[in-house]
């Protein structure tokens, strides 16, 4: 099974995690910041993933820290559950609308972590999540997750659709990209027969 569980704790954040590539897309997520969970359920239905994510944070100064490790778990879950990722088909790319915004997300499981993220908000927050912090959700992910991940916005009004479109766009991106190839069966798919 290609599974981990993950327990991050530090002064700021206590973090546990369940994740399982080969689900359904069943999610239970608390973070304690509402649009997050929304958006981490997104994640978790477009890719297929079970996900169990409950992390309590300190909030009481902001969401920086909580939406940061929780970041890092997710994508230390999924480096994790890929072991040494043979038989992943590897690229994956999701192009998603909703309403009037289309954002594009591209990801590789390279091993080699890489972030490039494009976004124009229109406001400081959506609900209590910064807009500022999406892209550092991405950023904290792709460096745990040991993956080349791209994102952009296409175009949009609406901070919450635009969001949205991304967060989905990544779960499907990677469900694409974790997903088992049955002629790559045992082969890492790499010249270098290595993801590092």
């Amino acid at each position: 099974m290609r599974e981990s569980q993950i327990e991050r704790k530090t002064t700021e954040t206590e973090i546990s995690l369940r994740l399982n590539l080969d689900g359904t897309g069943q999610a239970e997520i608390q973070t304690g910041v509402g649009f997050l969970d929304h958006m981490l359920r997104h994640v978790a239905l477009h890719g297929l993933f079970d996900l169990q994510l409950e992390a309590r944070g300190d909030l009481e100064v902001d969401a920086h820290h909580t939406v940061e490790d929780c970041a890092l778990a997710l994508g230390r879950a999924f480096d994790q559950a890929l072991g040494d990722r043979s038989g992943i088909r590897r690229i994956g790319s999701a192009l998603v609308p909703m309403d009037e915004a289309l954002a594009q997300v591209v990801v590789d499981l390279s091993g080699r972590p890489y972030t490039v993220f494009k976004s124009a908000w229109n406001g400081p927050a959506v609900g209590a999540l910064p807009t500022s912090l999406i892209e550092h959700f991405f950023q904290s992910f792709a460096v745990a997750a040991r993956a080349n991940l791209h994102a952009e916005v296409l175009y949009g009004r609406d901070d919450h659709h635009q969001a949205e479109a991304l967060f989905k766009a990544l779960g499907r991106a990677l469900e694409a990209a974790t997903g088992l190839d049955p002629r790559r069966t045992g082969n890492v798919p790499s010249t270098k027969g290595t993801l590092e």
